[in-house]
């Protein structure tokens, strides 16, 4: 009953907190970039305000579109559901769990990117294709650091590669560890929309990404993707957490870890948008290749 009752705290922490991740982001940018910006609880409100409208249906568009932001925040909640964030075990693991979270996270993407389609806007389009390419780069290197947890950890589930096997080889395998996590880091960089991959901020419509397949959701969808998006950030970062903060400390210990850390997160996804400009298109592939190559490294160390 306990470790049920852990299992669903570390849920709605991360659910409550998901919001606030890129929140801290987008507030660190500022102050760094010498402006004031908007608050840290700013995404908060510009759901609940999205909440209390209407939607607004293109006459083009099907079912498909309409059902994307419910699909996308369910795919991406039980992702959640395979990741032990509370450092013991998650909700229902099971042995090559893995791979189906790598898949859900590609799935909400592929319900994302069909919805930008059935619209039947150009503009729309030109996002989703980017999306998509960008994407298959970035899911290489991520099967590629998630194998090289697998090996770490000697298991092929998500509780067992982020649990109590991974935090016993901290003192024998550091550096491997700490090359996934920098991995995992930019990775989730391209996954979440943000510099230097993509800017969630920009308007210039030949440098959108993400936010141009999203441009015709209104009211509760658009309310309900944006949360997905922020869900999806907190998620992966979680994973990232739970590589880097040991799993044998103490439970009190292990909740202050994912509450602190969620928000560190956000705080060096801030620092690197402040610090570097988005890459132009052509050089987006040779960043993932070198976020690739660091698991990569990681790999060949662990396997000696």
């Amino acid at each position: 009953m306990a470790g049920v009752l852990s299992r669903l705290t570390a849920l709605l922490v991360v659910l409550v907190i998901a919001p606030l991740v890129p929140g801290v982001a987008t507030r660190t940018r500022a102050l760094l970039t010498g402006r004031r910006g908007a608050p840290v609880w700013q995404l908060y409100a510009d759901i609940w305000k999205l909440l209390r409208r209407g939607v607004v249906y293109s006459r083009t568009v099907t079912a498909v579109f309409r059902f994307t932001p419910v699909v996308q925040l369910a795919v991406i909640i039980v992702a959640a559901l395979l990741v032990p964030l509370n450092g013991r075990a998650s909700f229902i693991g099971f042995s090559g769990d893995v791979v189906a979270f790598a898949y859900l996270i590609a799935l909400g993407r592929f319900v994302l990117v069909l919805g930008a389609l059935d619209t039947g806007s150009s503009f729309e389009g030109m996002g989703a294709s980017r999306e998509v390419t960008f994407a298959a780069l970035a899911e290489f290197g991520f099967f590629v650091a998630l194998a090289a947890l697998s090996i770490a950890a000697r298991d092929l589930s998500m509780g067992g590669m982020l649990g109590p096997s991974l935090a016993t080889r901290w003192s024998v395998s550091a550096p491997a560890l700490v090359m996934v996590a920098m991995s995992l880091f930019v990775l989730l960089l391209a996954e979440g929309a943000r510099s230097p991959v993509d800017d969630p901020t920009t308007h210039l419509e030949l440098t959108m990404i993400h936010e141009v397949m999203i441009l015709d959701h209104s009211g509760p969808d658009l309310a309900v993707i944006l949360y997905a998006s922020a869900l999806k950030l907190s998620v992966l970062g979680a994973v990232i957490v739970r590589v880097i903060a040991p799993a044998d400390i103490s439970v009190i210990a292990r909740f202050a870890a994912l509450i602190l850390g969620l928000p560190a997160i956000g705080v060096v996804i801030g620092v690197v948008e402040s610090s570097m400009a988005r890459l132009r298109l052509p050089k987006v592939p040779l960043y993932l290749a070198g976020g690739t190559a660091l698991s990569a490294f990681g790999l060949i160390l662990l396997l000696r």
